[in-house]
């Protein structure tokens, strides 16, 4: 058999299947996520895990508001509203002698829920930009109301004395309370990958594209929209809670419209409708900030000091870079080149 012969019969055999690259990723990403401590530990750099818990954590938030921007087409300006509900639930019951963390979660996860609720069915039944105004307006309300508690330190935030108490889950170590942000973010990317694989989630989609045929199919889609916006309030509510617990600090800049915006564009940048995409933006943008802001280029003339300064004029040029030429997001990009090949 000559050569071209046993290249012709190799070419009869079928090829093994190719990995979907969504579940690579994803696999990489979890499992590098898992390793950090341990090569934090081997590189003497504990900092990483308090930063690379932070990035978990807006990871978290992005995920929640990616439901119903990405699966809902409602764009939000006012989620951080939420993440402050989880801090100040901490802060304030830490503020009178409570430090049970189980009691924390319960007050934090009731509290927005009834607030979400509430928010929910006056928000939703606008849409478009009457809807991100509400959204907006709601999120400035409770952050004024936050800087007028001058007992709770006001516009200057309050130091929480102690992380939460959950008694076996000792979160006082900065590595147990990493692996407790990991657990939280696995687990609820596994519960949003059965939710939007689910019945309600065809429904939230259909929404998306025509609410109209929708109803006119008799599903009761503000309830479905309703549901989606408290679940979504919901794992913001508990990004706030592990956030006053990593910094044992609350502040009314935590709802503040900016912060809003920060993780609508972690959410854009990773690519809104994927469910990796708001993990992938938050680690691209919190990651950028700290190298921008802190890392020693060696550059002549003081540009290290420039850099440093302007860092986010330089961060909005990648987001400017990544809207135009990228607007499915970096995660978004890279599934959309997958589905391209043949």
């Amino acid at each position: 058999m000559d050569k071209t012969d046993l290249l012709a019969s190799m070419a009869e055999f079928p090829r093994a299947p190719r990995l979907p690259l969504r579940i690579g990723i994803a696999s990489a990403l979890l499992v590098l996520l898992a390793l950090v401590p341990v090569l934090a530990t081997m590189a003497g750099q504990p900092f990483y895990v308090t930063l690379v818990s932070r990035i978990m954590i807006f990871a978290l938030a992005a995920l929640g508001l990616n439901l119903i921007l990405g699966y809902g087409g409602l764009v939000s300006f006012g989620h951080a509203l939420y993440i402050g509900v989880g801090a100040y639930a901490v802060g304030i019951l830490s503020f009178y002698g409570v430090t049970n963390g189980y009691v924390h979660l319960a007050a934090a996860l009731g509290a927005g829920l009834v607030l979400a609720t509430a928010i929910g069915l006056v928000c939703l039944r606008t849409s478009g930009v009457a809807f991100i105004m509400i959204t907006l307006a709601f999120g400035q309300m409770f952050y004024f109301l936050a800087v007028s508690l001058k007992q709770y330190g006001g516009d200057d935030g309050y130091g929480i004395a102690a992380r939460s108490d959950f008694g076996l889950i000792e979160i006082g170590n900065n590595t147990v309370l990493y692996y407790l942000i990991y657990a939280v973010l696995v687990a609820t990317l596994f519960a949003f990958f059965r939710l939007i694989h689910a019945r309600f989630g065809m429904v939230l989609r259909g929404c998306k594209s025509n609410e109209r045929r929708m109803r006119a199919l008799g599903f009761p889609t503000l309830r479905f929209k309703l549901i989606a916006y408290v679940i979504s309030a919901l794992v913001c509510v508990l990004a706030g809670v592990l956030l006053a617990n990593l910094t044992r600090f609350m502040s009314p800049s935590y709802m503040q419209w900016s912060a809003s915006g920060e993780i609508l564009l972690m959410a854009v940048l990773g690519g809104v409708g994927t469910l990796v995409g708001p993990i992938v933006g938050a680690a691209i943008w919190l990651g950028l900030e700290e190298f921008l802001s802190s890392f020693d280029f060696g550059l002549p003339w003081g540009a290290d000091e420039f850099v440093h300064s302007h860092w986010m004029a330089l961060l909005g040029l990648v987001v400017i870079v990544v809207a135009i030429e990228l607007k499915e997001g970096l995660y978004g990009y890279l599934l959309q080149r997958e589905q391209a090949r043949p």
